[in-house]
């Protein structure tokens, strides 16, 4: 009789094991290293993705399946089964998650990031350099290390750096890899339109071949942000007189360090720019640029901005 009743109990848990849980929408649940059986059992039950531990428990080791549960973040979809839930710890495919790291970002701001970003454990130790690191979307699971993403992310840049140095246009006006960065830096904090990189690179190029000042607006920002992002008022021209090394305006060619870390499309400009004979450029309002070779092109381009600027300001007259 008593085996009857175990055997009623085995079979009856067994098929508890089998059929559809009480989840009714998918959900993400983080099992920690060195959890045994019993305890992530508790775990789904708690977190409502099987109804109670014990078909979950009984089931994986009736199956074999206990054996072989792992730690991570698993994506357990609406109405689960505990075998299927079992099966899919066990299959060690845990939740894939990403990081963007825009281009054109400042060190700190890179760090701010990686600190927020969740899932992500560990503090940074060094701080790296400003462009150090690439730009690019990033994945990890839970439980990886900020420090080894920071690790990456700087190895990405030296191996895109390298690929892109060893291929450069002949004649350029800067004779390192890290002269290359500093000036991407400023072309990826001069434009948004991917189009336009390779048009403002050449500008640059084509001024400190002439040694002309390269006046960028976001060197002056840089340096009067110490490096922690935008500017939050316009720049006056007592700024463009502001005395520090980053300030273009005032310095004969490249700053001493990078602005921002500059993407691969940002380095692919700097190295192989656009053949023109360009000197001056002006933001033409829409996020776009207007290009002039000649100074007197320029300043009218400079007019037709500000009247455009005066026509679209509200008459507070």
């Amino acid at each position: 009789m008593l085996a009857v009743v175990g055997g009623g109990a085995i079979g009856w848990t067994w098929y508890r094991y089998q059929v559809p849980g009480p989840l009714v929408a998918p959900v993400n649940v983080v099992i920690p290293r060195g959890a045994g059986t019993d305890q992530i059992a508790r775990l789904l039950t708690e977190r409502g993705v099987i109804a109670g531990p014990i078909p979950f428990s009984v089931g994986s080791r009736l199956d074999g399946t206990w054996r072989e549960l792992k730690a991570g973040e698993y994506a357990f979809p609406a109405a689960v089964s505990p075998r299927a839930a079992a099966g899919l710890i066990a299959s060690g495919r845990t939740v894939v998650r990403r990081l963007t790291l825009p281009e054109g970002f400042t060190t700190r701001q890179a760090i701010a990031l990686l600190e927020s970003a969740e899932g992500l454990h560990g503090q940074i130790g060094s701080i790296p350099g400003e462009g150090e690191l690439l730009p690019d979307t990033y994945f990890y699971s839970w439980g990886d290390s900020r420090e080894r993403m920071l690790e990456r992310q700087r190895r990405a840049m030296r191996e895109t750096l390298a690929e892109l140095w060893a291929n450069r246009a002949p004649g350029l006006p800067f004779a390192t890899p890290e002269q290359a960065v500093i000036l991407a830096s400023i072309v990826e904090k001069e434009t948004a339109v991917p189009e336009e990189r390779p048009r403002i690179a050449a500008v640059f190029i084509n001024r400190l071949r002439r040694g002309m000042r390269l006046q960028a607006d976001p060197t002056v920002i840089y340096g009067l942000t110490n490096g922690q992002g935008a500017l939050d008022r316009p720049l006056t021209r007592a700024d463009l007189e502001t005395q520090h090394p980053w300030n273009t305006y005032v310095i004969p060619g490249l700053p001493p360090t990078p602005i921002a870390n500059p993407g691969r499309a940002a380095l692919a400009a700097v190295l192989n720019p656009l053949q023109t004979d360009e000197l001056y450029f002006v933001a033409d309002g829409s996020g776009r640029h207007l290009f002039a070779r000649t100074l007197a092109e320029h300043n009218r381009n400079v007019r037709l901005f500000r009247e455009a600027e005066r026509q679209r300001a509200p008459d507070l007259k």
